[in-house]
């Protein structure tokens, strides 16, 4: 290690050395990685105080049920019954499900043998390293502050819906300001701050504020499916209202099953919050299993039965793809237009318990990414009486709010979800890299040139289904591309050996559970449109930019201090003693 005689950032000619030493020090910090016990030990102590571990099962079932079943539900089934699936919308939310669960597991296998709150950003910095880590957790923050903005807008909306008061009287227009900006709405930025405030205040208490309220918005969705069963026709699951159009129950295939899967599967985003819970979990080797996928089994049974209730309440193509099941009762004779309003309700509740799970986790992110020294330590810090990242809750919430403030609901819509995928993308890798790769002991090369090649063959199957015109021609590709990744993971499977098994609780059935989520988000990826990559590439190249000017230094001056450690290629040895946390009981 280089001599240096203070921080980087000591004096301007401190730091104009250290810019000068910035090739350097990405060789030797970029691709570091951590290790389960460094986390659990030396870089959680960068917090101070601990987090405690005051939550069960049924707490992170509620927080994950909370995080997932927000007011896109309302939204989302409609459009994809309408524009994709029709009545076997169904087995698209069924897929799906399905689909988030496999990807689940692999959060699990990880918040399990390393219970700290960093989620993705801590697995991802134990396997690929500090740059990757930094690159996925600026961009998931950054989604969590805009998507959770876009949400707190959207409650103003659906609270006026139920009460009966337009939402132009919620909001102030300020002349002079570019459209899409220019709505000021301060009471979504009220409902962010009071959110704030009750993180801020207790994890516990955060949870049984999100019981009650989830336990209400189910009572909304159960009154919903009921009425949709006794005032639906079972005739509409085959018949549409126009003869001319395509019936049955898969009136457009396939194809429209599984596109429809990829528009609903965004309805489950959220479970990963459940993960940067972990700290706060009492007997994590049972509790998080049972509460990730506990919740998105939950959150599975109750999108199938609103899509089968809203297939009876009208045939498929008389469903109105922005508001199906408020326009269906509105449609209904015999005064039922009430049904509407307590649907805006219900959905308004459904805001709030996403909103305030979402902004626990965008918390908890901030802490752990600062607790790395990639960002300032003032984010790691940990509450002594509240025993919560209050700086980093704070300090989110005000940026939310402020976001929230006058920045349009559709304006933001076309810019989240990209750095979600994305980072389901590589927790999935990660999890197999770190079952076949020791580091130090393993030649990773097999394993990466594994997971490049499945992923290069998944993107070639995106690219033809969504692109390539509908014949033999494009069945077969998808079917040499199916096949072909089958094989290759096959292959892989019979002659890498995996080089440790998870102590306490694996992935099943790998490599493939992982491999079907790589194929998944990549999938998903492709349906999302250019807006969003734009974004995306923005936002990693600003973080890139924020990692050359700053982190790079910041976390080379810890390694330094010793409180980082630096193991680049280097042996690592993790006994299945030190890699626990001297809290975590089984």
């Amino acid at each position: 290690m280089e001599s240096r005689r203070g921080s980087s950032f000591s004096s301007p000619n401190s730091y104009l050395q250290a810019l000068s030493q910035t090739p350097a020090r990405l060789a030797r910090r970029a691709g570091s990685v951590s290790t389960s016990y460094e986390e659990m030990s030396r870089v959680k102590a960068r917090s101070g105080s601990d987090m405690k571990r005051t939550l069960r099962w049924y707490d992170l079932v509620g927080f994950g049920i909370g995080g997932m079943v927000g007011a896109g539900v309302f939204v989302t089934t409609g459009r994809a019954s309408r524009v994709y699936a029709g009545p076997s919308v169904i087995i698209s939310y069924a897929i799906a499900g399905l689909c988030a669960l496999l990807s689940a597991f692999c959060y699990t296998e990880f918040a399990v043998d390393m219970p700290v709150a960093g989620g993705a950003f801590s697995y991802l910095r134990v396997t690929f390293g500090e740059f990757a880590a930094f690159l996925t957790g600026a961009n998931l923050v950054m989604d969590y502050v805009l998507s959770n903005a876009a949400v707190a807008r959207s409650f103003t909306a659906y609270l006026g819906s139920a009460i009966g008061i337009s939402t132009s009287k919620w909001r102030l227009v300020v002349r002079g300001l570019p459209d899409g900006f220019n709505e000021i709405d301060v009471f979504a930025v009220l409902v962010v701050l009071v959110i704030t405030l009750i993180i801020c205040y207790s994890t516990r208490e955060s949870s049984l504020v999100n019981m009650v309220l989830t336990a209400l918005h189910i009572l909304f969705i159960g009154f919903v499916i009921l009425m949709g069963f006794w005032k639906g026709d079972w005739k509409n699951f085959t018949e549409p209202a126009n003869p001319e159009n395509p019936s049955g129950f898969f009136p457009f295939g396939a194809p429209g099953v599984f596109n429809g899967a990829a528009m609903v599967y965004l309805s489950y985003i959220g479970y990963d919050a459940v993960s940067t819970l972990a700290e706060e979990v009492h007997n994590p080797v049972k509790n998080i299993p049972i509460g990730v996928s506990g919740s998105v089994i939950i959150v599975t049974v109750l999108y199938c039965l609103m899509a089968a209730s809203m297939s009876m309440l009208l045939p498929y193509d008389m469903i109105d793809a922005d508001a199906p099941f408020s326009a269906a009762f509105r449609g209904k004779s015999g005064g039922w237009k009430w049904v509407s309003n307590v649907m805006g309700m219900g959905a308004s509740l459904g805001i709030l318990t996403s909103l305030l799970v979402a902004m626990v986790g965008q918390a908890r992110y901030m802490c752990v990414i600062g607790r790395s020294s990639v960002i300032p330590a003032w984010f790691a810090r940990v509450h002594p009486k509240t025993s919560t990242p209050v700086n980093a809750s704070v300090f989110l919430g005000i940026f939310t709010a402020a976001i929230a403030l006058f920045t349009d609901l559709n304006v933001l819509l076309d810019l989240v979800s990209i750095g979600t995928l994305f980072v389901f993308y590589m927790v999935a890798n990660a999890v197999v890299y770190r079952r076949y790769v020791a580091i130090g002991t393993t030649n990773p090369w097999p394993t990466l040139a594994f997971l490049c090649s499945f992923s290069f063959t998944s993107i070639l199957f995106t690219l033809i289904w969504h692109f390539m015109p509908q014949g033999k021609g494009k069945a077969l590709m998808l079917g040499a591309c199916a096949v072909i990744a089958i094989a290759i993971t096959q292959l892989f499977r019979c002659l890498v050996p995996q080089a440790r098994k998870p102590e306490f609780w694996g992935v099943p059935l790998m490599p493939w559970i992982p491999c079907v989520s790589i194929f998944l988000n990549i999938f998903l990826l492709g349906s999302l449109g250019g807006p969003s990559y734009v974004r995306f590439v923005f936002f990693s190249a600003l973080a890139v930019l924020v990692y050359v000017l700053y982190s790079v230094h910041a976390s080379f001056d810890a390694e330094a201090e010793g409180s980082l450690g630096q193991k680049n290629g280097e042996m690592m040895r993790e006994s299945g003693e030190s890699d626990q946390d001297p809290s975590f009981k089984v």
